[in-house]
């Protein structure tokens, strides 16, 4: 990947007004934890404004790419919902319209204010990183909400009628038992969520979180096939839908909804997509971009009325095929083989069918409930 001016950046040629699919993020958090590698900035209530200025300058720039009105805006951070709320309110109205607008939120920040302003601008989707219940493990992961904010903050949502909410929880913390996390998920269920997102916690080498808990996570390493097979069982036997590998959403037929994440979904289907603020990343056609980290260079950049400093990589047929296969495996729906081939291992599919790993019918592959659970694994004994 070459860092390139943004003035030579060419990412929307010959898809003008077709980009369906908008990313925002807002960096900004209280406290950054131990095991985030995420682009955060915390605190800078004073920039709070500004960055705001910048997102709607950006998303100006690239305006023509956009199609006239969006399928999916995802708000992600950092914590959106830690941005002043006027800031908020602002950027969220001058969004362009979209089938799904999606904010994540700490619980902590979730008060009767902040719903229901979330709601009038249009919110239409929120997902709360709970993490997880047990208040030994919040403080392991360094996290300001307790059990009780989680719950609270389902409540004020559900006060101003949301009616789409997504919890995030973790596992393979450090001292995490099999119970705890039984605990969770029956915690979970009790709030009702329309959709869980599951991940396996994931702690960069090198980080103070890794140093402070390496024996631990080392030890919890072993557990996780355990613990993934729990959750699946457990959210399956609920009526979750185990649509991708760590995500699961309700089925509300009764109301001919489709409740899984669409714009994660439109990763997952290798979708183009526009980035904007900091350490946002774009891909369209082929080429991915990737904006500058650095919280001032944007800002200036933005204020002089010029995009800002991005880094490019150009993607070629292989490389977006590769990524097909990968993402669109995580999926519990077949995935069609046509222009995917040459990025498949013959041998290797081969011998994951004879496993009884995945199953190719009427030109689509498609992962068994065994395969599914060995994920990349699997995966990568199919990539050519």
């Amino acid at each position: 990947m070459t860092a390139l001016p943004a003035e030579s950046l060419a990412a929307g040629e010959g898809v003008s007004g077709q980009i369906r699919h908008l990313y925002v993020h807002l960096p900004f958090c209280a406290h950054r934890c131990g095991y985030c590698d995420f682009v955060t900035v915390v605190g800078r209530g004073p920039q709070h404004a500004a960055y705001v200025d910048a997102l709607l300058r950006e998303l100006e720039l690239e305006r023509d790419v956009l199609a006239p009105r969006l399928e999916t805006v995802f708000l992600g951070g950092g914590t959106p919902t830690f941005t002043a709320l006027p800031e908020l309110v602002r950027l969220l109205e001058a969004l362009p319209a979209a089938d799904e607008l999606t904010v994540e939120a700490n619980p902590e920040t979730v008060t009767p204010e902040l719903a229901a302003a979330l709601r009038a601008a249009g919110v239409t989707r929120v997902s709360l990183g709970a993490q997880t219940f047990r208040p030994e493990l919040l403080r392991v992961l360094e996290r300001g909400a307790g059990p009780d904010d989680v719950r609270r903050a389902v409540h004020h949502l559900r006060d101003v009628k949301f009616d789409n909410i997504s919890l995030d929880l973790v596992y393979g913390i450090p001292g995490q038992s099999a119970s705890d996390l039984e605990s969770d998920l029956d915690d979970a269920l009790a709030l009702a969520p329309e959709h869980l997102s599951c991940y396996e916690l994931e702690a960069k080498p090198g980080t103070r979180f890794t140093h402070a808990w390496g024996e631990e996570l080392a030890r919890q390493a072993d557990a996780m096939e355990d613990y993934f097979e729990r959750i699946v069982a457990r959210l399956s036997g609920a009526g979750y839908r185990w649509y991708e590998t760590a995500n699961f959403s309700r089925v509300d037929s009764a109301r001919g909804r489709d409740l899984r994440a669409r714009h994660n979904l439109a990763y997952w289907l290798a979708r183009d997509y526009l980035g904007i603020g900091i350490g946002a990343v774009t891909t369209i056609e082929n080429v991915r971009r990737r904006n500058t980290p650095r919280l001032g260079r944007y800002l200036e950049a933005l204020a002089a009325g010029r995009a800002p400093e991005r880094e490019i990589e150009p993607l070629d047929a292989d490389v977006r095929a590769r990524e097909r296969v990968m993402l669109g495996l995580r999926l519990d729906e077949p995935l069609p083989l046509t222009g995917l081939r040459h990025a498949l291992d013959a041998a290797g599919l081969a011998r994951v069918e004879r496993l009884g790993l995945a199953s190719e019918r009427d030109g689509s592959l498609t992962l068994t409930e065994r395969g599914r659970f060995l994920g990349g694994a699997v995966t990568a004994e199919l990539l050519a």
